[in-house]
């Protein structure tokens, strides 16, 4: 799997799609408005728009914000659950983590399945996975005909210790599809074999709520790729920072429920490891969100723990699979500024899409936007907006911005520095919630920043959380869909089994590595490409303080389980726990989880060195008047990326243009471009 081949990458992001391909060895680059009507519409712009022979493109990966905006929308399937007796209501109870105590006005999340839609049958299996009690069939098929007769045919099955004995599961699988042959069916141990019954429950009822909507979403895209002679291989993006095929996605759509932004983590943690910073901050600002992460020795943070719309307000909704650690909120380019009840300005989450968009877009909108805010500031050139082929009206996001102008008494510039700290103080937030709020030190990071308007803001946030560079990769308008490239086939396995973490139970531990070993093979059996030695292994574990309830993600290093891989396992425990959790104990050691990664190694795009002589003024394209708010009014001097020389120190203030991007440089601040095309701002 690692010859040179033909690789597009598409990403859907809430403003704009972005294509980023390699043909022939050369890096293609394309942008083009979102479609909300209808996503895959954007998708075939973009490929049509490009100069790309679609006949000689030998994959296609794909990010989609499908899954995720059904879910928010509140716009999926209609599903029934079936479950074990006398946990009907698992769904109500939650997990009651309040995250703020003193709301008096709090509401629990409100179920995806309704009570109504909830089926309880006989059958009982134990934390080992013996059977206590049959599975009752005749009350699986009697709730099939009933689910069949309110026109359910999206099923989610969801038994007690299922991950342990699948068995009750599988038949029931069998007795629906006799009874109801045309239902969507689910079983919870199919995307999760972890304990905790309302993180299962709810993760197995998310994914029939989508599954339909996913399952007609991809097949449409592949056969319109198709006729269109892209009949390559077609994989989906994946949240845990890795691609499926088209076929394994459609059964397991929850797990492309952050396919877009990890693209971006994923592409920011390779930029760290070609220039030789392995701990890197990824931020990544599009026109509807902002997303931060943390890559720590080149490794991406994957969590099994997820929630879904939490907020320091709300809970949300857990998720069971494995999701790359971001912290994404609501504010991006074309996030909305309003006004509160007690008068102050908030930025997002509401967003102007792609759809009218910006004010200034001119396409209708007329609230005001981040977008409008930076252009009235000089930040963005009016006649070079996608590298000109969209004009940017001045005139229209004044006129936005010009209501909270006069509700604050100020000038509408004023007004727009308003919006602009406000955005920059939630995105700062973020950036913190994922590095000093859990117990890393900024100083030590540099930050990738990318997204159509990131690197707008970047040198900014950079400057407030103290990292020790801020760098603005080659592309950071289409890095999401870059970073797609640059992933690999991956399956993640993992298996619930508490025991002892010592010496002396190697036996069991590499038991239970076997057992998930075999799992992983048998699940790339179906696919033709991949050759059982291709499959490269990495194992985990999730260890606790004996009588502890939290745990921690260890990597097992090694091929086998020997009495030193322990060791140092353990020993590497004591030091992330105490990082996390501020101390370290002598007591025993427990492992809780399992981990397995699977992952199948893509060619990846080479990534050539730039290597520009002269001086920094020849790249100068104009001066333009910028105002950079308490810093003041400056003489700009505005550059064009692909021309600025590179290894050659520049000063600010400085205002540095690409078609698809533009990148902010303050007064006190110098930047340089190194061999590989990064811009670096110190």
């Amino acid at each position: 799997m690692t010859q040179q081949i033909n690789r597009i990458a598409i990403d859907i992001g809430g403003t704009f799609t972005d294509l980023a391909a390699v043909d022939g060895g050369t890096l293609e680059l394309e942008k083009t408005s979102t479609t909300p009507a209808n996503f895959a519409d954007g998708v075939l712009i973009a490929v049509e728009k490009s100069a790309l022979d679609p006949a000689s493109l030998d994959q296609f990966v794909h990010g989609t914000t499908v899954v995720i905006n059904a879910i928010t929308e509140r716009a999926g399937q209609e599903t029934a659950l079936l479950t074990t007796t006398g946990f009907r209501d698992v769904l109500d109870i939650t997990r009651a983590n309040r995250p703020d105590m003193f709301n008096y006005q709090y509401e629990k999340p409100e179920p995806f399945v309704p009570r109504r839609h909830r089926w309880e049958v006989d059958g009982r299996v134990d934390q080992a996975g013996s059977i206590l009690t049959p599975l009752d069939e005749d009350g699986v098929r009697e709730a099939a005909r009933e689910m069949r007769a309110k026109g359910l045919d999206t099923i989610a099955v969801c038994y007690v210790h299922g991950y342990e004995n699948p068995e009750h599961e599988q038949r029931t699988r069998e007795l629906i599809e006799e009874e109801y042959p045309e239902a969507y069916v689910t079983l919870s141990h199919e995307l999760t074999k972890e304990y905790r019954e309302y993180e299962r429950t709810n993760t197995t009822v998310l994914n029939s709520y989508v599954r339909p909507i996913a399952d007609a979403y991809l097949d449409n895209l592949e056969t319109q790729l198709d006729d269109r002679d892209l009949t390559g291989s077609k994989y989906a993006m994946k949240s845990n920072a890795g691609t499926a095929s088209f076929a394994q996605a459609r059964r397991t759509p929850v797990e492309m429920v952050e396919s877009g932004p990890v693209g971006g983590v994923y592409g920011a943690a390779h930029v760290g490891e070609q220039i030789g910073t392995p701990d890197v901050i990824s931020f990544d600002m599009g026109g509807t969100t902002a997303k931060a992460s943390l890559v720590q020795d080149g490794n991406v943070t994957i969590d099994t723990d997820y929630w879904l719309e939490s907020s320091p307000r709300d809970e949300g909704y857990p998720l069971k699979v494995p999701v790359v650690d971001i912290v994404e909120i609501g504010t991006g380019g074309g996030s909305i500024a309003w006004t509160d009840p007690g008068g102050s300005i908030n930025v997002g989450p509401k967003s102007s899409g792609a759809d009218p968009g910006p004010a200034c877009y001119g396409r209708g909108g007329t609230k005001p936007t981040v977008t409008d805010a930076n252009l009235l500031t000089g930040r963005l050139n009016p006649d070079y907006f996608l590298g000109g082929e969209m004009d940017l009206n001045v005139d229209a996001a004044r006129d936005a911005v010009e209501p909270l102008a006069d509700k604050f008494g100020t000038t509408v510039k004023e007004a727009a520095h308003g919006v602009l700290r406000v955005v920059n103080s939630s995105m700062s937030n973020a950036l913190k919630q994922v590095s000093i709020r859990r117990g890393h030190n900024p100083r030590d990071f540099a930050m990738v920043a990318s997204g159509g308007a990131g690197p707008l803001h970047a040198a900014t946030l950079g400057r407030e959380l103290g990292v020790d560079e801020t760098i603005i990769p080659r592309a950071p308008g289409q890095f999401s869909a870059w970073g797609m490239l640059m992933t690999d086939v991956r399956k993640d396995f993992a298996r619930t089994h508490v025991t002892s973490f010592e010496v002396s139970a190697i036996e069991e531990v590499t038991a239970a590595f076997a057992d998930l070993e075999e799992d992983a093979y048998a699940a790339y059996e179906p696919e033709a490409e991949v050759d059982r030695g291709d499959v490269e292994l990495e194992r985990t574990v999730d260890l606790r303080y004996a009588g502890q309830e939290h745990t921690v993600n260890v990597p097992l290093t090694g091929d086998a389980v020997t009495p030193d891989a322990v060791c140092g396992t353990i020993k590497r425990f004591h030091k992330r726990h105490d990082q996390t959790y501020g101390f370290r104990l002598d007591d025993d050691v427990e492992v809780v989880n399992f981990r397995l990664t699977a992952s199948v190694p893509m060619p990846k795009p080479e990534v050539t060195t730039v290597e520009r002589n002269g001086c920094p003024e020849d790249a100068v394209k104009e001066t333009r008047t910028v105002d950079f708010g308490t810093e003041g009014v400056h003489n700009t001097r505005v550059y064009e990326r692909d021309a600025i020389p590179t290894t050659t120190p520049v000063t600010g203030p400085a205002v540095i243009e690409e078609p698809a991007c533009t990148t902010l440089v303050h007064p006190d601040q110098a930047f340089d471009v190194d061999e590989l095309g990064n811009i670096h701002i110190q």
